[in-house]
């Protein structure tokens, strides 16, 4: 039987095939259409950039960290660039002691590297790259190129490194850089100036480094780099160039600093001078000291425990966070308010029977047969305990506290450094909140007593007694102290100078403050308690002496140093300012467990005044004298045009050695500048000493415009302007708030 066909039937399911074939063709055609179109339109500007990202490379270029002057000119801390041979962990294929101990075959690497490698790896996260090996010569490096592809992760890096080419001298102010750590990675991460260090591996620790960090880092630059698919560099494509940190001048002079450092020897202690003019640091001097360098790339073990466990303290800033009782160096201040308030009259006097008693308690004078008849003028002279034990009786703990508050005495004088100590300034109020027991917040009036002559729960800071003095100096005007002078702009190549505000302004009578001043002025003169420190000396001071206890002497017991343990022994300390009438340096400092002030502490002052006023600079035979031990010679270097650092306005030119001492001076003779030479050390002109007069001094004005507009030519030596000095070019150089109380 024949089947016939249905053709329409078949055209039909034919018809019906061919279009579902063709929706599908369309279909897929528009989805594909689609995807183009998702892809290369509407995604394209994201696409495009990862595609540029994996052909294009982003490397960071760290700037240059800025340089530390002195107010002269001399360079306290700079850079210098050098090989060094660094490791990436996450990248070493085996173990890292494998690949060192291959690598010294190639170059040498020392125990002392390999210590400082392993405490930087417990600090620094795997993918970043750390050093091994730093300041490797040409040959080294030429020696491990060649044997390059045995150390994947190992690779030869050229960096800057951050050098202070004066050692120890200054290091508590300048303090130091050193590999940023975890948690300090951790807070820039959380910052908005995250990707300003990227590439950076130091970031400022303490002192000006640590305070000015913004300032003296720079901004990072970059380059864009073309990489081929294993990431290997193949051409530049653009450079973004690094803004180099901003140049800092200290108001610091570091000829002074060097020469009290070295008054001060093998002692502990503190120093601080300010221009009471306008609150410039001139001296920031905490001894012991210690090489700043150890820590730039990360100190070693045996190194860090020979500085922590000193029992000298070497790492201890004193001048910011060891904090003293101030002794008799207390009682101007006291003076100065006993007249204000009515507590006193300059006339008023008593005869002095060397104690006070009170409650049964006899409160000695260090004289005992007492100084006869005593008035305020001669209590000052001649440091009357009794006079002022009487003084803190009738005024009271907290009217004394307000005060000596006024003069920033218990707390933060406001310094452009980080981590400064309060101290205390004892009142009722504060010991309510020092102490847990109600026995022990009550205040009783025997606690008032000691309290008259710097002592008791009295604990200042050198930095504050200090500012307290120059505050005195300048009747009444308290400056926050600037340990930075200007900061150079490297736009415009302009100093900008740094003006210490104007803390307070204390109402001093200057009646009162004239009797004040007359004291001190007798203490240095004949019959006063530095009178023999400076006898001779052609300038006039006004000063002041102190003892501190560091234990209490029982009623019965007498003092005696010889059978005292040297830490348990008194500490002297001595302030001063001068000229006395024209102040122009206000000096306070502390030698621990060294006695009585007028001896150990005043003669250290007299040398910095010489050096200061006069331009005198002692012979190392008269430092030793005063020390105990022999000064080290060190090299300035003044930063000029090689540097890229202009004129500096109101620097000193570098000294030239005097021929003769002027007339009546005690020190500094014509052998004994001479000889500075070889320290490195020379003295400044000496200026005829300043006359006594009423009228305050004003100090040298800071012509930052001039120094802007000053012309940028080749340094040849001499003067071009009065207030500008040429310099000679560098060398080649390959936290509690209380503090410490001691």
């Amino acid at each position: 039987m024949t089947e016939l066909r249905n053709i329409e039937r078949e055209l039909f399911r034919f018809r019906r095939r061919l279009i579902l074939a063709a929706a599908v063709v369309v279909l897929s055609f528009a989805l594909l259409i689609g995807r183009w179109v998702w892809l290369q339109v509407v995604r394209h500007r994201q696409f495009s950039t990862q595609a540029q990202d994996n052909r294009i490379a982003l490397v960071p270029i760290p700037p240059q960290r800025g340089l530390i002057l002195d107010r002269n000119g001399i360079i306290l801390a700079n850079n210098y660039a050098a090989y060094t041979l660094e490791i990436t962990p996450s990248k070493v294929k085996g173990t890292l002691q494998d690949t060192i101990d291959a690598l010294k075959a190639i170059v040498p690497i020392t125990p002392f590297d390999e210590r400082r490698f392993n405490n930087l790896l417990g600090q620094s996260r795997r993918f970043q790259s750390l050093p091994i090996l730093n300041k490797l010569s040409d040959d080294e490096v030429a020696r491990f190129v060649a044997q390059r592809f045995r150390f994947p992760g190992v690779n030869v890096r050229a960096r800057l490194f951050r050098n202070y080419p004066l050692g120890a001298l200054g290091c508590h102010l300048l303090g130091y850089i050193g590999r940023i750590n975890q948690a300090e990675q951790q807070r820039i991460d959380d910052s908005d100036d995250a990707s300003n260090y990227l590439g950076t591996d130091h970031i400022g620790k303490l002192g000006v480094e640590q305070a000015y960090e913004t300032q003296l880092h720079g901004i990072t630059g970059y380059e864009e780099v073309e990489v081929n698919a294993v990431g290997r560099p193949v051409r530049k494509i653009k450079t973004v160039a690094a803004t180099p940190g901003q140049n800092l001048v200290l108001g610091v002079d570091i000829r002074l600093q060097k020469l009290i450092e070295d008054l001060y020897g093998k002692r502990r202690g503190a120093c601080v001078a300010i221009d009471p003019r306008n609150g410039e640091v001139l001296s920031f001097v905490s001894m012991p000291t210690f090489d700043p360098n150890l820590f730039v790339d990360g100190i070693d073990q045996v190194n860090w425990d020979a500085l922590n466990t000193s029992p000298d303290r070497p790492l201890l800033n004193r001048v910011l966070r060891g904090t003293f009782p101030p002794g008799s160096t207390y009682k101007p201040y006291l003076a100065t308010g006993a007249l204000t308030d009515g507590i006193r009259t300059a006339q008023w006097s008593f005869h002095d029977p060397g104690f006070f008693m009170f409650a049964g308690h006899r409160f000695r004078d260090d004289v005992p047969g007492g100084h006869g008849i005593v008035d305020m003028h001669k209590a000052i002279q001649v440091s009357c305990d009794v006079y002022f034990y009487m003084v803190a009786h009738d005024w009271g703990v907290d009217g004394m506290a307000k005060w000596t508050q006024q003069f920033g005495f218990g707390q933060a004088t406001g310094i452009d450094l980080k981590g400064e100590a309060k101290g205390v300034l004892p009142s009722r109020e504060w010991k309510r909140k020092a102490f847990r027991s109600p026995a022990q917040q009550r205040w009783y009036p025997g606690d008032t007593i000691s309290l008259g002559i710097g002592q008791g729960y009295n604990s200042f800071t050198p930095l504050q007694m200090a500012t307290a003095l120059s505050t005195l100096a300048n009747q009444g005007t308290r400056y926050e102290p600037r340990v930075v002078r200007a900061i150079e702009d490297m736009g415009t190549r302009r100093f900008t100078p740094v003006v210490a505000p104007v803390a307070q302004r204390i109402d001093l009578n200057p009646a009162y403050w004239q009797v004040v001043h007359g004291g001190m002025m007798a203490v240095n003169q004949t019959g006063g308690t530095a009178a023999e420190a400076f006898k001779g000396a052609p300038y006039t001071t006004a000063g002041k002496t102190g003892t501190a206890q560091v234990f209490s002497v029982g009623q019965n017991q007498t003092y005696d140093a010889k059978d005292i343990a040297h830490h348990l022994r008194d500490h002297a300390l001595y302030v001063v300012y001068a000229p006395a009438d024209n102040p122009v340096i206000a000096l306070a400092m502390i030698v621990e467990n060294a006695g009585f002030g007028g001896v150990a502490a005043a003669p250290i002052a007299r040398k910095a005044l010489d050096y200061h006023l006069l331009g005198l600079y002692p012979t190392d035979e008269e430092i030793e004298k005063i020390s105990g031990a022999k000064p080290q010679p060190v090299q300035f270097a003044y930063a000029g045009e090689r540097e890229g650092v202009p004129i500096i306005p109101g620097a000193k030119p570098p000294p030239v050695p005097a021929t003769s001492a002027p007339a009546g001076a005690a020190s500094g003779t014509a052998s004994g500048v001479a000889a500075m030479g070889a320290a490195g050390v020379a003295a400044k002109p000496a200026p005829a000493p300043a006359a006594a007069s009423s009228a305050r001094a004003q100090p040298t004005a800071f012509d930052a415009e001039a120094v802007g507009n000053y012309p940028r030519t080749a340094c040849t030596g001499g003067l071009r302007a009065p207030l500008f000095t040429r310099f000679g070019a560098r060398p080649d150089v390959s936290d509690e708030s209380e503090g410490v109380r001691l």
